[in-house]
């Protein structure tokens, strides 16, 4: 596997990528990296695909824009649009988990003579509702879920900056059967308590 850098969109985007052949993009999820992809890389690029899993905007290596107007699902579907580009691709297979299946869903949607398949893993397609989501899940009373909360400017950032290890420890033992019951985290916060807490 290589790594490099690649002018996308405005931002230099990290990428990992082995193989020649049709291109696939692996796009990743929250809290993760490409490096989540370590081992369907190299099996796909045996397979005869040229596979590219980017760090997607804001994470790993990859650029970070200060404005949080520019972490909208548009702006990272046009990084993945300047990312075919950039490896000289006319189309491309893409394939998310988790936050990258919705980029994923809303890239094919948005661009389907770029974008030929679609696979997502976690996240199934979800059409645009009547409403934001945020405001759908205020209205379902859950005004504790974790999505609510991480709205809150400075909140969510100071919790999780208080003890860094601890937070990337309890965000990534929160899926896992051998976690221990203190190290996971609340996806709906209980009454004045914090996301890992």
């Amino acid at each position: 596997m290589n790594t490099r850098e690649l002018a996308c969109n405005g931002i230099g985007l990290h990428v990992t990528e082995q193989g020649e052949g049709p291109l696939v993009l692996l796009l990743h999820g929250w809290p993760e990296l490409s490096h989540s992809w370590r081992h369907q890389v190299p099996a796909l690029a045996e397979a005869g695909w040229h596979v590219v899993a980017p760090d997607m905007r804001g994470f790993g290596d990859s650029q970070a824009p200060e404005p949080i107007s520019e972490y909208t699902a548009l702006h990272v579907v046009g990084d993945m649009v300047a990312l075919v580009a950039a490896l000289g691709e006319r189309q491309a297979v893409i394939v998310g988990h988790d936050w990258g299946a919705n980029i994923a869903w809303t890239a094919a949607l948005l661009r389907p003579d770029l974008f030929r398949a679609v696979a997502a893993l976690s996240v199934p397609f979800r059409p645009r509702g009547p409403v934001p989501p945020l405001t759908a899940v205020r209205r379902a009373g859950l005004d504790r879920f974790y999505w609510i909360y991480f709205q809150e400017p400075g909140v969510a950032e100071a919790e999780f900056e208080a003890d860094p290890a601890a937070t990337l420890r309890r965000i990534l033992y929160s899926g896992s059967g051998d976690a221990p019951q203190r190290e996971g985290l609340a996806l709906t916060l209980p009454e004045g308590g914090g996301f890992l807490t």
